[in-house]
């Protein structure tokens, strides 16, 4: 029944979902042009609210804890299990004091509205799976820039989503490069639950009336621990909080 529900709510949705890309595209590169970072960064955190109101026509709940364990005026590492593309609208809104960048796959860096011009503006690292060498110096470079101005990025060790919540073992060079080249910030691990049940039937229909749960831990400064002893407890951290 809820498969059946779904299909015309699902339509719904991504009209909707397609509708606010396509408007915020020339709005976000009327603040980047003429106004500049904050009002691009506005922009594209006002779009994400608007994106993740449109999840209620699914009966979507989101529930956040644990932001006052962000640090503040520091550079922060926010590393988390990876289950839908809903992780990411719901981090760049509900965490859009910490300036989230992001580690993507550069792919997405082109023919997505709105989507891309964000990635490829905005200060994210858009790197080539193929070319271990790229990828590793855009790391480095967007490592560089959140350390120098307290921004965050956001990386998903486990590098591409799981389609059942189980998560997948995390990989450890990317994490590396931002402990290296990042020094004076902080990893916040982030369990993510139940954002996988959005698309537990496939991209479409979508799942109806889920609860998507965000827990914010306890930071580590990354000064205060080698990187063996950072990854094992963000990991270990982060996989005893995720609930199947």
């Amino acid at each position: 029944m809820e498969k059946l529900i779904s299909y015309p709510l699902s339509i719904l949705y991504y009209v909707l979902f397609l509708f606010w890309l396509i408007v915020f595209h020339p709005i976000q590169w009327f603040c980047y042009n003429v106004f500049g970072y904050n009002a691009h960064r506005w922009s594209v955190a006002i779009m994400n609210l608007f994106l993740i109101r449109t999840t209620h026509l699914l009966g979507t709940i989101y529930t956040i804890i644990g932001k006052e364990n962000i640090p503040k005026n520091a550079p922060v590492v926010f590393v988390a299990n990876h289950q839908s593309l809903h992780d990411i609208t719901t981090i760049i809104w509900f965490l859009r004091a910490s300036h989230p960048k992001f580690i993507s796959k550069k792919e997405l860096g082109k023919g997505i509205p709105s989507v891309s011009y964000n990635l490829r503006k905005g200060g994210s690292a858009l790197i080539d799976r193929k070319d271990p060498k790229q990828a590793l110096t855009e790391i480095k470079n967007c490592a560089e820039f959140i350390n120098k101005n307290n921004y965050s990025v956001v990386i998903f060790p486990e590098g591409t989503r799981s389609k059942t919540g189980i998560p997948k073992p995390f990989s450890v060079n990317g994490l590396k490069m931002l402990y290296k080249f990042a020094p004076d910030a902080y990893f916040v691990p982030i369990t993510i639950n139940n954002s996988w049940k959005m698309t537990k039937f496939g991209q479409f229909p979508l799942g109806l009336g889920n609860r998507i749960n965000f827990k914010i831990h306890q930071p580590l400064k990354i000064s205060d621990y080698s990187f063996e002893e950072i990854f094992e407890k963000t990991e270990k951290t982060i996989v005893q909080s995720i609930k199947i």
